[in-house]
């Protein structure tokens, strides 16, 4: 059999989940997929990922932005690049878990959480509050705190960084203007982090969730709900495809 048609076979074995990645979140969601390969064991631990090519060709993205997605798993433990004719990226047998800690401590976060449940109603609650705050339109003192939270997330340094980004969130649910809208964001945000504290902050998706958080505040300011709303949507996705990558 030739080389081509292994490589062929290799991706054809990988169909229950490679799917052509969505533009707005190709980072996540191609590390979400190659996350759930390695997971289910469609490559065995000591055997090699299909060649970059055949990937980035199945999920619809570039050489490039795969690459990153290898460069995680790597850091992570769960690949590993090996150079020569017979080089490639392997499956490793023993990953570790995604943030270092123990397997217990990972299943304990996770256990009797609805993972899908969670993320769903914190899609629901933030896509809301920002057509709501792009509809409504702002004060000018709304619009400063606004401004300021969003000023903090870029300024905060790496171990900063989720405080000020969940500050960010529920100083929007805020403005939308419904004290029951921010309590139960904020109890939703509670268990979101409890399972993001599971997984390494990436900053590649970081970068990513500041260009949102920006196009989305835009909108805010430009009082375009429609906008707003697809914006957030999306950014809920991006986290989504992590979680679901690292966690189910």
């Amino acid at each position: 059999m030739t080389d081509t048609a292994n490589e062929g076979d290799a991706v054809a074995r990988l169909n229950p989940v490679l799917r052509q990645v969505r533009a707005g979140n190709g980072f996540e969601e191609a590390l979400e997929q190659i996350l759930q390969v390695v997971r289910l064991g469609l490559v065995p631990g000591g055997e090699r990922l299909p060649p970059e090519r055949e990937l980035a060709e199945r999920m619809g993205i570039s050489r490039v932005t795969l690459r990153e997605v290898l460069k995680v798993l790597q850091d992570q433990g769960l690949v590993e690049a090996r150079r020569g004719r017979y080089g490639g990226t392997f499956v490793l047998s023993r990953p570790d878990t995604p943030a270092g800690g123990t397997e217990e401590e990972l299943r304990r976060r996770v256990e009797g959480v609805d993972i899908e449940d969670v993320l769903r109603f914190r899609e629901v609650l933030e896509v809301g509050a920002a057509g709501l705050c792009a509809s409504q339109g702002l004060s000018e003192r709304d619009t400063d705190r606004l401004l300021g939270a969003l000023t903090a997330t870029h300024d905060a340094p790496l171990t900063e960084y989720r405080r000020q980004d969940t500050l960010f969130h529920l100083t929007l649910c805020e403005l939308a203007g419904s004290a029951t809208l921010t309590a139960q964001y904020a109890a939703v945000r509670a268990t979101v982090n409890e399972l993001l504290d599971c997984i390494p902050l990436l900053v590649r998706n970081l970068e990513h969730s500041q260009q949102q958080h920006s196009t989305l505040v835009e909108a805010v300011l430009e009082r375009d709900p429609e906008a707003a709303r697809e914006v957030m949507r999306e950014h809920c996705c991006g986290t989504a495809a992590l979680l679901r990558g690292f966690l189910a």
